[in-house]
């Protein structure tokens, strides 16, 4: 079997973490991306190419050869999500039937209302309650039609990321100030409500895994990722600050008041705000179908995980000895 993948979305979080995975595993990497040539990271590993993935015709040029496409991109400075996210699945959709590859979606929960929780299994309906959640249901269910008319794919879900190239997470947007010593960190959940968090390395070898058996899958693959765990939510930000290495660094609830009071005019206070409701019961993902795929879920420990992390963020220089967490072993 062909071992060349297509991401879009390569200099973002989840996809730059995949194209490590990949080229680590012997995996042919090409990159679509909107970028110049003096703005791409130097990742000689990677064969870059120039296009828009709002072009079907850059997307479909891109997959040539591929046996899989990875669609990690996101709107332009996250904009005009209704129309744009959709219209660029689209062309990732288009493009995997035309070349016979398996497309991948990095999955998260946006897409299901209070009545799916506190368990999140693969079959669970859908019903979300914000605008966002309601465009990821609109993609996943846009995945679904086209397996009916021979697309394969798989839909990985997981919690919040976090990692060391993540600028687009509740980890570097909320919580901590990425360039900065962690002194504080502001904590959006609370110590009555568990929460899921995943490291994008993880995701990333999951995926390279999930890849591995491609074969044994459905046409339409949904697996869950259980990531890490915390029962108590508050204790990853406990870990957090722990791991920052600054004596006495505090942890302090997220000010939602502030947040509504500007989601009127500012646009990013307007998302995290229809976000609350995931931070306010817990969630938990199911992964039992994942291991009957893979075995055993990919699950650095937490410690290594948040010292790459801010590390990656330029928060800290940690040192390399283990230090205690509060994290959990990651759900079953």
């Amino acid at each position: 079997m062909t071992r060349k993948i297509l991401i879009i979305g390569a200099t973002g979080g989840s996809g730059a973490a995949l194209a490590t995975a990949c080229i680590r595993q012997g995996w042919d990497v090409t990159a679509l991306t909107r970028r110049y040539v003096d703005d791409r990271p130097n990742r000689p590993a990677i064969r870059w190419v120039q296009g828009d993935a709002m072009e079907a015709a850059d997307v479909l040029r891109a997959a040539r050869g591929v046996a899989a496409i990875f669609h990690g991109a996101n709107p332009p400075g996250y904009r005009n999500w209704a129309t744009t996210a959709p219209a660029m699945l689209a062309n990732s959709i288009a493009a995997a039937r035309a070349v016979g590859a398996r497309l991948i979606l990095p999955g998260n929960i946006y897409n299901f209302g209070p009545d799916a929780f506190p368990l999140l299994h693969e079959g669970v309906a859908q019903n979300p309650v914000s605008v966002k959640g309601e465009v990821r249901r609109q993609m996943e269910q846009m995945i679904g039609d086209a397996c009916q008319q021979g697309l394969r794919a798989i839909v990985l879900r997981a919690g919040d990321f976090f990692g060391p190239h993540a600028p687009a997470s509740w980890l570097s947007n909320g919580m901590i100030r990425p360039g900065r010593t962690v002194k504080t960190v502001r904590d959006p959940g609370s110590d009555s409500a568990g929460h899921a968090w995943v490291y994008l390395p993880d995701f990333a070898e999951t995926v390279v895994r999930l890849l591995q058996v491609r074969e044994q899958l459905k046409d339409m693959e949904v697996v869950h990722m259980a990531g890490h765990w915390f029962e108590r939510g508050r204790d990853f930000a406990r870990a957090v600050a722990e791991t920052g290495g600054v004596p006495g660094a505090k942890v302090k609830p997220l000010p939602w008041w502030g947040i509504s009071a500007l989601s009127p005019i500012v646009p990013l206070c307007r998302e995290l705000r229809e976000m609350r409701y995931l931070w306010q019961t817990s969630i938990a993902l199911d992964n039992t179908r994942l291991q009957d795929l893979i075995g055993p879920e990919p699950h650095t420990p937490l410690d290594a995980a948040l010292r790459e992390t801010l590390r990656g963020l330029g928060c800290i220089a940690v040192p390399d000895q283990p230090r205690s967490t509060a994290s959990t072993p990651a759900a079953t």
